[in-house]
């Protein structure tokens, strides 16, 4: 079954969060210095990716002009906008809990290697080995998550499930369609541009900064055409 690695991520999150929302009695002292400690671990995880590209330029590029467009269409926005409408459906009574927990977990969940190789692999081979090692991790992390940052965690689920479940639909057709040379190339630039943007979800965590990340997502596609360019004008010239 191709989407099984992806539903396997999907209730691992439900039910981290469903545990953490039982925990909530946990002393605050004990969630900050958890949550700092998951602040330090994605800044590291960040940082791993982040030092695979074989080409800064092209991360860099993807960056900016991807911050760009998520600015202009203000995606951050909308996602918080969406956080604020599941929390008013609930009638959650910690304002911006859902939506700050929707978001923080929606971005730790969907950008990153894993996501994108698991459910490649998932479609490509119906190997589920990688999105089940994430879901682990995932579900652990929404347990810890939710303890500090509500309920708004669990809506997270849907769009790893969107995001995962289409990657590895439209994988079960792409070994006919993309060369494996340019997935290769696309997989490693993705990498380096996700794992910076899982370091600044990192600092976010800490409360070092507030940097808007989901307008940096659309950098993810710009690597897609940037890479695609470069591949087809090599095989040109």
């Amino acid at each position: 079954m191709v989407l099984l690695g992806t539903l396997v991520n999907g209730l691992t999150i439900i039910v981290g969060t469903l545990i953490g929302k039982l925990l909530h009695k946990i002393p605050d002292g004990v969630k900050g210095t958890v949550m700092q400690a998951i602040g330090l671990a994605v800044i590291v995880l960040g940082l791993q990716m982040g030092f695979k590209s074989e080409n800064y330029l092209i991360v860099i590029i993807s960056l900016v002009v991807g911050a760009a467009i998520g600015e202009y269409f203000g995606l951050e926005d909308k996602l918080n906008a969406l956080g604020a409408w599941l929390e008013q459906k609930i009638g959650s009574k910690e304002k911006g809990s859902v939506s700050q927990g929707f978001v923080t977990a929606t971005l730790i969940f969907v950008i990153g290697a894993m996501a994108v190789l698991g459910a490649l692999d998932s479609g490509i081979r119906h190997n589920h080995d990688v999105l089940y090692t994430k879901s682990i991790i995932d579900g652990f992390t929404s347990l810890i998550l939710t303890t500090t940052l509500g309920i708004g965690v669990i809506f997270s689920a849907i769009p790893v499930v969107l995001y995962e479940g289409g990657i590895a639909l439209f994988a079960t057709q792409i070994d006919r369609i993309v060369p494996n040379a340019l997935m290769n190339k696309f997989i490693v630039e993705m990498t380096s541009t996700g794992g910076i943007m899982i370091f600044a979800i990192g600092l976010n965590l800490l409360g070092v900064t507030k940097i808007r990340v989901a307008n940096l997502l659309p950098g993810i596609l710009v690597v897609a055409v940037i890479v695609t360019g470069i591949y087809y004008w090599e095989q040109i010239f």
